[in-house]
Parts: C-alpha cells; sequence; structure tokens
C-alpha cells in the first residue's frame, strides 16, 4: 500500500510548486497594482497549503477517517479560492483540479466525480461573473476545456492508484496465504520424516532391545546379538536424521533405491520377519522424488508388518519401465481385520505414504484379508515424478 500513499503527495506537491513558480514569475513581470502585498500574500497561501500537506501526510500516513478528511478538504478548497483571487495569472485555477483528485482516496469514485463537476460549474460562474460573453471568446473556452481534460486525468490518476494499492493489497493477502499454506506443507513433511524414519527405526530398536532382554539369562549370545542390532538401527537412524538435515540445507547427499532396500532388510535380520527384496529396470533413470516415495513406502511396509502382522517373511519387490514405477510389499501375516479391510487407509505412517504417492500422481492399494497377510502396492507414473530433482525427506 506503499505505492499510493506516497504518490499523492507528490502528485500534490508538484502542482503546489508550478502553480506557486506561475505565480511568481506573473507578479514580477507583469502589470499588477500591489506586486508585493499580493505576491507575499499568495506565497503566504501556498506556504499554508504545504503545511496542510504536511499535517495530512505525518498525523495519517495511510488512511484518514471521513471527518478529518472532509475539514482538511474544505481547508484546501478555502485556500485554493484563496490562491486564486491572489493570482492574476489564472494558474492558480489548476489547484482545483485537485479537489477530485484527493476526494477520491478518501470518499471514492462517486463523491470525486461530484466534486469535480462542481468545480466545472465554478469556473465558468466565474468566467461568466468577469466575462459575460466568454464562451464566444476562444481563449476562455480553450481553457475550460483543459480544466476538464485536467478534471478528467486527476480522476483517472486517483482510480490508476486506488487500483494498485488493492491489487497490492490482495497480492500481499495471497503472499500471506501462501506462506502458511508452505508452512504447512513443510509441517507435514517434518512429520512424515519423523515417523518414516526415526519411527522405523526406533521400532526396530525396541524390538531388539526387547529381545536382548528376554535371553540375557537363557541365551547371552543371542542377547548380544540383539544388542549390536539395536546399536546398528541407532546409527541407521542417525544416518537419516543427517539426511534429513542436509536436505533442509539443499545438499542433498546422492540416493541408491536398491542400497537403501538392501539396508532396509539387514536391519530386520535377527528381529522380526526375514526380508527379501528384488529391483528390477534401471531406478537411475528416475527422479529422486520418485525413488524416496518407494523407499518411504516400501520401508513403512516392513515396519507394519514387523510390529502388528506377526509376518515370518515379507517380500519387496520394485519394477521400473517406460511407464513408471510399481512397487510390492507382501507379507504372510495375519493380515487385517475384515472390516478394515479394503476401507480407507489409517494411521499416521499410511496416511504419509498415501500423502506422498498422491503428490507424484500415484495410487496406494492395500490388499488384505484375515489370516491371509497384507499385500501393499504403488504405483508412480514416470511422467509426473521423473523431473523433480531434490531429495523430499
Amino acid at each position: 500500500m506503499d505505492g499510493p500513499r506516497r504518490a499523492v503527495p507528490w502528485v500534490v506537491a508538484v502542482v503546489y510548486g508550478a502553480v506557486l513558480a506561475g505565480g511568481v514569475y506573473w507578479s514580477v513581470i507583469g502589470e499588477a497594482g500591489e506586486r508585493p502585498a499580493h505576491l507575499a500574500s499568495f506565497v503566504a497561501v501556498l506556504t499554508l497549503l504545504f503545511g496542510v500537506e504536511a499535517f495530512h501526510w505525518r498525523r495519517y500516513p495511510v488512511t484518514m477517517p471521513p471527518g478529518p478528511a472532509a475539514a482538511l478538504l474544505a481547508v484546501r478548497f478555502a485556500l485554493f479560492v484563496a490562491a486564486a483571487l491572489l493570482d492574476g495569472s489564472g494558474t492558480s485555477r489548476a489547484l482545483f483540479v485537485l479537489v477530485p483528485f484527493v476526494a477520491y482516496f478518501a470518499f471514492g469514485r462517486a463523491v470525486s466525480v461530484a466534486l469535480a463537476g462542481i468545480c466545472l460549474a465554478l469556473i465558468a460562474v466565474v468566467f461568466t461573473a468577469s466575462t459575460p460573453d466568454w464562451y464566444r471568446d476562444a481563449e476562455y473556452v480553450s481553457d475550460l476545456l483543459m480544466f476538464s481534460i485536467g478534471l478528467v486525468l486527476a480522476i483517472c490518476m486517483a482510480a490508476v492508484a486506488i487500483a494498485e494499492r488493492d491489487a497490492r493489497a490482495r497480492l500481499e493477502r495471497t503472499l500471506d496465504r501462501i506462506a502458511e499454506l508452505s508452512a504447512a506443507t513443510e509441517r507435514n513433511r517434518v512429520a512424515r520424516d519423523i515417523h518414516d524414519s526415526l519411527g522405523h527405526h526406533l521400532t526396530a530398536i525396541a524390538i531388539q532391545m526387547e529381545k536382548a532382554s528376554a535371553f540375557h539369562d537363557r541365551d547371552p549370545a543371542l542377547a548380544a546379538q540383539a544388542l549390536h542390532d539395536a546399536r546398528a538401527s541407532a546409527r541407521n537412524a542417525l544416518t537419516e536424521v543427517r539426511r534429513s538435515v542436509h536436505a533442509l540445507r539443499d545438499a542433498t547427499p546422492p540416493f541408491s533405491l536398491p542400497s537403501a532396500l538392501t539396508d532396509l532388510a539387514h536391519s530386520a535380520d535377527g528381529g522380526g520377519p526375514a526380508v527379501t527384496v528384488t529391483v528390477t529396470g534401471e531406478p537411475h533413470r528416475y527422479g529422486p522424488a520418485l525413488l524416496a516415495a518407494l523407499y518411504r513406502a516400501a520401508q513403512e511396509g516392513v515396519t507394519n508388518a514387523r510390529r502388528h502382522a506377526q509376518a515370518a517373511t515379507v517380500t519387496v519387490s520394485v519394477a521400473f519401465d517406460e511407464a513408471g514405477a510399481r512397487l510390492t510389499v507382501a507379507d504372510d501375516g495375519r493380515g487385517l481385520p475384515a472390516a478394515q479391510a479394503g476401507a480407507t487407509v489409517e494411521g499416521l505412517g499410511l496416511l504419509g505414504m498415501r500423502e506422498r504417492v498422491q503428490q507424484l500422481g500415484g495410487q496406494i492399494s492395500i490388499d488384505s484379508r484375515p489370516g491371509a497377510g497384507t499385500v501393499i502396492t504403488v504405483t508412480i507414473p514416470r511422467t509426473t515424478a521423473a523431473s523433480v530433482a531434490r531429495w523430499p525427506a
């Protein structure tokens, strides 16, 4: 909103300056009878006008209530009349162009146009009082036409300034909304990152620690192996945190989906179902966003099979072709209850998985029956995700 606020005093000051220069020039070279007195009075009136503007923009830099706005407009009009009476050159008539211009910002277009008509009528009355047949004189008619053009330009300039102010306000509101949406998107991304990465590894650590506690006395070697696996999961969790920090700093490390899936399978060794991984096609031809979404989906599927399904084996297979990518995570666990099979995906992890995949134009399907295991299938078309170039943690 700074544009119109700064433009108005600038335009008014330029008009005042031009009128002052014209009146002083005429007083110096013209044939006025009481030149010094008229000149001093004229300069005093213009000085008061500058003072009125300074008060206006210091006291009300952005908006002015209707009451003070009407009072200042009346003061300006009175000073305009005084300047016109003291200025024999007629230059001060240009001051009245500012009446609708200033009124537009305080009272709107209708009042501005009405005041423009009043000013035009006032000039015509003055011409008629001084020269009854003024309409037969080309000079008077030309002056009136030029004054009319000045009124039209003043109203148009004020309308443009108001439109610019409103457009700037809409833009600021839009930018604020975009900032809010960006913040919400980032919060959701961080929430998914915490759940998908740290949640997975913390689950593995908890399982290994429970195993070590259970076998501490019966099988010390197995308990020691469980502690070793828990420490490995803790290191993996730290690696995930560092990767997320690098992503936030736009220092994206290289990502290999086959290697990440292999590490995922190894992290389950000795602490849950056996995980086998199969990758076919050329994953390096696909964007990091698609690869990361597939990895998170596989990670969530393995975590759910370990935590809830009581599965003995989990199979993770990924196939890449020209059309896109297809991930399948299948376990032989107890499956979902009949009431949930085929229902809307629930839970933070599966919700985050769905959000990631849908952002890339993909789809998720879950096929599960009680006692028959669960199959999660993720398909992502290549065209909507291959061009994304940053790691979306």
